[in-house]
C-alpha cells in the first residue's frame, strides 16, 4: 500500500470510529451480552460516561446513536483549498534541487513535498468519496487563500539562485505554511465530518513544526 492510500484509509477509518463503539463477540459480556446482540449478530460495547458503566447494545442501536459527521461546507472548502494550496507548495519545492545553495534548503523542500504529496492524493479521494454539492470545484476561492503566492512572487522565486534563492524559498514557504494553518484551524472550528478534522491535525502537527524549521533556518 503506497503512502496515499495509507493516509486516506486512515482519514476515512477515523470516521468509523468515531462513536468510541468497541465490537466484542456475543459471548463476552456474559448473558447480557448475548441477549442485546441475539443469535444472529455481535453485541457492541458503548463507554459510558465517565465513571459510568458501559452499555451493550445491538448493532442497530450502535448505528443509531454514532454521532452523525456528515461533510459540511466548512469541509468541503477545506479540502479543495487545501488540495490547490498543497499543489502550490510542491511547485515551489521543485525548485530548490536546482536554485537552492543550502543543503539544508533542499533537504526541507524534499521533507515538504514527501509530506503534501500523499496528503494532495488522500483529499483528492476524500472529495471523490464526498462529491460537493451541485458539482461545485470552489476555483473561485483560490485566490484568497492566505498564504498562497502571487505570479509575481512565483516568478521572482524561479528566477532566484543560490543564496538569494534560499532566503526567498524560506520567507514564502513559511507564509505558505503560515497560511496553511489558519485554513486548517476554520476548518476544525467549523467542519463536521471526523475525516477532515484528522487532515487538518496532520497540517497542523506537520506545518507548526516545519514552520520552526525554517525560522531556525533564516
Amino acid at each position: 500500500m503506497d503512502m496515499a492510500n495509507a493516509l486516506v484509509g486512515r482519514f476515512l477509518g477515523a470516521a468509523l470510529t468515531a462513536g468510541l463503539l468497541l465490537t466484542v463477540t456475543g459471548c463476552q459480556d456474559g448473558d447480557a451480552g448475548a441477549r442485546a446482540a441475539g443469535d444472529d449478530g455481535p453485541a457492541i460495547v458503548a463507554p459510558g460516561r465517565p465513571g459510568g458503566p458501559a452499555r451493550t447494545l445491538t448493532p442497530e442501536q450502535a448505528a443509531r446513536e454514532r454521532p452523525d459527521d456528515s461533510p459540511n461546507a466548512a469541509d468541503h472548502a477545506y479540502v479543495r483549498r487545501m488540495t490547490e494550496h498543497h499543489r502550490q507548495a510542491l511547485t515551489m519545492s521543485a525548485l530548490a534541487p536546482g536554485r537552492a545553495s543550502a543543503e539544508g534548503v533542499k533537504r526541507l523542500a524534499e521533507r515538504i513535498a514527501a509530506a503534501q504529496r500523499p496528503e494532495i492524493g488522500a483529499m483528492e479521494k476524500w472529495l471523490s468519496r464526498y462529491p460537493a454539492p451541485g458539482g461545485g470545484t470552489g476555483e473561485h476561492e483560490h485566490g484568497a487563500m492566505p498564504g498562497m503566492a502571487t505570479e509575481q512572487q512565483l516568478a521572482e522565486l524561479t528566477a532566484a539562485k543560490g543564496a538569494d534563492f534560499d532566503r526567498l524559498f524560506l520567507r514564502m514557504m513559511t507564509a505558505h505554511h503560515e497560511g496553511a494553518l489558519k485554513m486548517a484551524g476554520e476548518a476544525l472550528a467549523g467542519g463536521n465530518n471526523v475525516a477532515v478534522e484528522e487532515m487538518a491535525n496532520e497540517v497542523v502537527a506537520t506545518q507548526s513544526a516545519e514552520i520552526e524549521r525554517m525560522r531556525a533556518m533564516s
